[in-house]
Parts: structure tokens; sequence; C-alpha cells
């Protein structure tokens, strides 16, 4: 099973061959230093990189790209040689990023020759950073180790390897520059299309929608985005950049940015620059004879491609279709930011024929008059009937992707009316990705896209249970959502009774979804109840052993958990800044811990609200998690003091609502919860089977 590292972390190495496979947001430059004990290099002969690829036992990559795979061999190393570091630097003057915190946080993975995962490291926290020591292989008593580094330096590569005590570090930049340079066409190829029938979409600048909270692309990482973005992942993953117009999008794209129209004034091209495309059919011709047509992939009767489930770029099935799904994401957005934009440009062209019309006294009256308005309006017609013709080819597209990748799913990113729960067993290894809910726009309400965030969590959760959300912001997104789900809420104004119970009945799903996808015993379940409200939604998870027992009401219950937690939190930072994990206390449950805390800040005193805040900020880096479920109304009268709290926090909802926005063009998407059928009982199946596995470990 592969290790998951945070910053400052070490994991043994099994073997002395071993490949390390880097995915990034967009175009890198890896490299590998080898220094002594102190970490100090020999000269510019102890550095591998483009233009120096091959070194003993180590071999890099020769061009930029958004992957990369490093062999080394720790046995042919000189013995004076006692650090492998692994560099990761942006190329300049390719049009490419100029800052890693402008991406999909860059994973590093360390795998046996036969692609067995070893550890992984997620290179998080990073901003103007353009350079960075991600892991490095240490020699210690003869035996070899992995450690997570992620030391980043704005000053770029130059920086970083006089940090590591190479004098001549500005000329060995400037050659590795160099090198990339001469490497760049095929170092960042053009981007493929999406898929094989997907039109090119005229269309024209986003209408950006003002939103409280964007759901994290991603990772990405494939990170974020998908290669994402995921759903095309995110890069959500590891996925091919492209260059021009492309190379800013497969960089991670920011709120707000289309590609740029093209220089011969074609059409624009909307379609996601990361997926990998389905492979057009070859016409009968060019076919060689007696191949039958199903030999080139499958195809629909019209002769055009079907879409296929993980036609994406990733490593695993599971990061294909985190990919192919952020890929969706980005397809949807940007297909409906060119239907929006062609029907404002016919609006206002409309308004300004009829103006012109209206301005020759001539044409007020009479049929010279009626005449030019009915041209205008059949002009504006027209417009908006081959914009509609557009979007709906677009989404038919994307309901065929959509109904093939679905039922493919895997557990951690299906609904909970997937079959695949039906024959749900407890995995092995720890997954990569939650659903967190759907989104989807006004202009297709039967295409909803997953919600897909990387795991761990580097944000907590808020499950907003206060009713002034609600009623400042009635709009027909909420409407239709309220219509749409079933057994909560229907016409008028949400019910303040039944919005608390949603609210944690929400958090009772998402919290059993993160026990179901984790491997038994590798992640828990706290809550905070000082008003013991939450007892009818925490029953699955008591009946089921996931929860030991309710949680004890009023101030006591409130300061044994957070002072647990706070404990664990310090003792395993200590742990990895120290780099002592065996010196844990044995009592201390090293599992991911997820805090709920219900009806927030009922029973909260001063000392309490420090330490919720603290493992806010210090817990998603040592596995705890926060989930808010709470009205922020009832804390005013703490004033600004909680504003760095909810503001850390990814706002979701328990009934459906417009207020996520995606990173491409701001739309303001309608989020639905991730609850389970109304009288279904699958939730406490998977939760009675993870109890059995546990029993049984």
């Amino acid at each position: 099973m592969t290790a998951e590292l945070v910053r400052g972390q070490n994991h043994p190495l099994d073997r002395t061959r071993v490949e390390i496979r880097v995915a990034a947001g967009g175009p890198v430059v890896a490299g590998v230093t080898l220094g002594d004990e102190q970490g100090r290099l020999s000269g510019a002969e102890a550095v591998a990189h483009p233009g120096a690829p091959r070194r003993t036992g180590i071999e890099v990559p020769r061009q930029a790209a958004a992957e990369h795979r490093i062999a080394v061999d720790l046995d042919a190393l000189s013995t004076a040689v006692h650090r492998v570091s692994v560099l990761l630097a942006l190329p300049t003057g390719i049009g490419g990023l100029t800052a890693f915190g402008a991406a999909a946080a860059p994973s590093v993975t360390v795998t046996g020759l036969d692609g067995t995962g070893i550890a992984r490291y997620t290179i998080t926290g990073l901003g103007a950073e353009s350079a960075v020591v991600a892991v490095e292989l240490y020699r210690r008593q003869g035996t070899w180790k992995v450690r997570a580094v992620g030391q980043g330096y704005a000053d770029g590569l130059p920086a970083m390897l006089r940090d590591q005590g190479l004098p001549q570090a500005a000329e060995l930049a400037a050659e590795i520059e160099e090198a990339v340079g001469r490497g760049q066409a095929r170092a960042v190829p053009a981007p493929a299309p999406l898929a094989a029938g997907r039109s090119e979409r005229p269309g024209a600048g986003p209408a950006a929608a003002s939103a409280q909270d964007r759901p994290s692309p991603a990772p990405a990482t494939a990170a974020d985005g998908p290669a994402p973005s995921g759903a095309g992942a995110g890069a959500g993953s590891a996925a091919g950049p492209g260059a021009g117009a492309g190379a800013k999008a497969a960089a991670g794209a920011k709120a707000g940015d289309l590609p740029p129209a093209p220089a011969d004034g074609g059409p624009i091209d909307y379609r996601h620059p990361r997926r990998r495309s389905t492979p057009a059919p070859v016409p009968s011709a060019a076919r060689p004879a007696g191949t039958p047509p199903s030999a080139t992939g499958p195809t629909a009767p019209d002769g055009s491609p079907l879409p296929v489930a993980g036609d994406a770029a990733g490593w695993s099935m599971d990061e294909r279709l985190y990919n192919q799904v952020w890929g969706m994401f980005e397809d949807l957005a940007r297909s409906v930011a060119a239907y929006r934009s062609a029907a404002d440009f016919a609006e206002s062209r409309l308004e300004q024929e009829l103006d012109r019309a209206l301005a020759d006294p001539r044409h007020r009256l009479g049929t010279a008059g009626e005449d030019a308005r009915a041209t205008a309006r059949d002009k504006h017609a027209t417009l908006v009937t081959q914009a509609r013709a557009a979007l709906d080819r677009d989404l038919a597209q994307l309901m065929a992707e959509s109904e093939v990748v679905e039922p493919a799913l895997p557990p951690a990113f299906a609904r909970w009316d997937n079959p695949v729960w039906q024959g749900y067993h407890v995995p092995a290894e720890r997954p990569m990705a939650l659903r967190l809910g759907d989104l989807h726009l006004p202009e297709v309400l039967d295409l909803r896209i997953p919600m897909l965030v990387r795991l761990p969590l580097e944000r907590g959760l808020w499950i907003d249970s206060g009713l002034d959300s609600y009623a400042h912001g009635a709009g027909p997104e909420r409407d239709v959502g309220r219509r749409e789900l079933p057994g909560a809420l229907t016409d008028g104004p949400p019910d303040e009774s039944e919005l608390r119970r949603l609210a944690m009945e929400s958090a009772v799903a998402i919290a059993a979804r993160l026990l179901a996808i984790h491997p038994a015993g590798d992640f828990a379940v706290q809550v905070i109840d000082p008003g013991g409200a939450a007892a009818p939604a925490l029953a699955p998870l008591v009946e089921s052993g996931a929860l030991p027992a309710f949680p004890l009401p009023g101030a006591k219950g409130v300061t044994a958990v957070l002072e647990e937690l706070t404990r664990r939190v310090e003792l395993v930072q200590m742990a990895v800044r120290h780099r002592a994990a065996d010196a844990l206390p044995a009592d201390l449950d090293t599992a991911e811990q997820l805090l709920i805390v219900h009806d927030f800040p009922h029973g909260f005193d001063d000392r309490a609200l420090t330490r919720l805040r603290y493992l806010a900020d210090e817990g998603p880096a040592v596995g705890v998690h926060l989930m808010l479920v709470a009205d922020r109304a009832q804390s005013r009268e703490y004033g600004p003091v909680l504003d760095p709290l909810w503001r850390s926090l990814l706002r979701i909802t328990p009934v459906p609502d417009a207020h996520l926005a995606d990173p491409w063009v701001g739309h303001a998407w309608t989020y639905e919860p991730p609850l389970a059928p109304k009288g279904s009982q699958v939730l406490r199946q998977v939760l009675g089977r993870l109890a059995a596995a546990r029993k049984a470990s």
C-alpha cells in the first residue's frame, strides 16, 4: 500500500532500484542532485538535469512536461552520496506558469520498477515559489529512506541550487534553461481535442457570477484540476499540458480565464486541453482490408465515437475517472459560458438595432418601422437558436459521457444510489478523492457533475444550517433545487427545524463515506454535540460502532474532545518535526480524525474557541479535519473574532443552493448534498460491513 506522506515525514525503502513519478499542473523541469551527508554538492557534475540527464545511477527527463519519470539505482551511487534530492522548477520563456501556487499542487510518487507504489507526497502550501525540493532519498545506517521535503524557493532554480552549496548556481541554472528551451517543441505538445465529434464552440467571454466559495479543483492535483480539473481532475492529477492557448489551461486556469481567440480569427476552442481524445473513426478507404469497423474503437450508429469511462490521463483507473469528471466539469462550464455570451450578444444587438430603428423619425410609425423591428427580432431569435443548438450538441455529448462514467465510478466517487455500494468491500488502500455532492447549472438540470475534492482534505467543511443564507438569495436555482430534492424541502422558505435535521444528516452521510472509503481503522470520527440534539442523525454511526457512544452533552463533552485532539495534533507535529514517529505514545490513535461539531458555538467558551481555531489551522496537515454544522448568525456576538475560521472552511449546504463557483468562468453552480435516497438502508449496510471488517482485523 502506498504511504501518503506529509511534510517532514519519512518512509523506509524496501528496494534500491526505484522510479520517481512526478505529476504537476503544468510543465515543470525535473532534476536530481547528489549530496553528501550535509546535503552539499561536489560540483555541477552532481546535478542531473535536462542538459545532462544521465549521472551514475540517475536518469532524468530531457524536457519540461507535466508528467515525469526519474530512474534511480541507489546501489550504483558512489559511497560519498548520502542524499538524492528531487528538484522541480518552472521553466521560463515558454509561456507557462510563473508560480506553483497558480496551479494544482504537484505530487511525487516513489514506486518500484513494476509500478508498485511505495510513498507519495503531494506538495501543498506553495504560493509564489517557482522551484521546490520535492523529496529526498537519504542513506541512514546503511539503509535508504524517502523524506517529504517540500522546500520552495521564490527566487527560482538559481536560489535552490545556491542553497545546496553550489558556487556556480547561476551558470548551471542558465544551462538548464537553455536545454529546456531547445527541447520546447517536444516538451509541450499542442493540446489534443477532448473527444472526437465534439464541435468547436463559437463563443466569447465568460459571464462571471459572484459566489461565496469555489470548489477545489484540485487538486487537480490530479491534483486539483483535472487533469482534471475535474474533474479533469483538476489537474486533478497528471495530465499533459498544452502549448499556446492550451498551456494556460493546462497549468491550471484561473477563474474567468478563457482560451484566447486564434490569430486567424477562427472560432474559440472551448474544449478541455488536458483530456485524452477518443480516436476518430478511420475512414473505410484508409482502413486495412479485413479490419472490422469496431477495431478502431466503439462507435455510434452514425460513425461517431462513443464515450468511454476513464478516457483521461492518469496512473490508475480512479485517477483517470477523477480527471475525466473534472474535464466534464470544465467542458460544461465553458459550453454554458459560450452560450450565455452568445445570448448576451444577441440581446445587445437587438437593443442596438431597435434603438437605431426608433432613432429615425420616419421609422417610428408605419410599416417601415414595424419591418425594421421585426427584422431585428428575427436576427435575435436566429442567433439565440444557433447558440442553443451548439449548446444542446455539447450537452448531448456530455450527457452520453455522464451515462457511461457514472456507473463506472468507484465508491469514493459514486452516489449512494449507485449499485457499486451493493457490492461494497472495505478497501485496502486510501482513496485519492471524495465526492462531496453534485453540481448543476440551470441550463441543463438533468446533468449532475460530481463534486470531487482531493484527499486528504486541505480545508475543513462548514454545513450551513442557518436560515439567513437562504432568505437573501431566492432565485430559480434554489427553487428548482428544493423541488428536486426528495424528502427534503418543497416550495416556500426553508423550515428551520427541517434545515437543522438535514444539515446533520448531510454531515453523517459525508462522515460515513469517509469511513467507508478508507481501510478499516485508518479513519475515525469524533463528535461534539453540547445540546444532544444530533442523536437521531448519529444513530447509524453509533449502531455500527464507528462512533463508540453518543457524545457527552454540555461543556464537559466539548472540553474532553478538544483536549484529546489538540494533544494528538501537538504530538504528531513534534514527531514529524523531529523525525521521531516511533516515539509516539502507544495510546495515541494515529488514524485520521474527522471532528463533527454540531450546533456551534453552543457550549463553547473562549478557551474552547481557541482550541477549535487551532485544530482548523494546524489539524489538516497532521490528519485532523473539521466539519462544522452551524448557523453563522448564532456566533455574531463574537464579532470578527471568528471571521478567519469561517473563511478557512468550505461552505456547503444541506439543501440545493447556488453558492459555489467554478474556477474557469465563475458560474454560480447549484450544489446538492450527498444524501442517501429516502428510505434507503445503504448507509447502515455499508457501515455494518465496515464494522465487521474492523472486528476481523
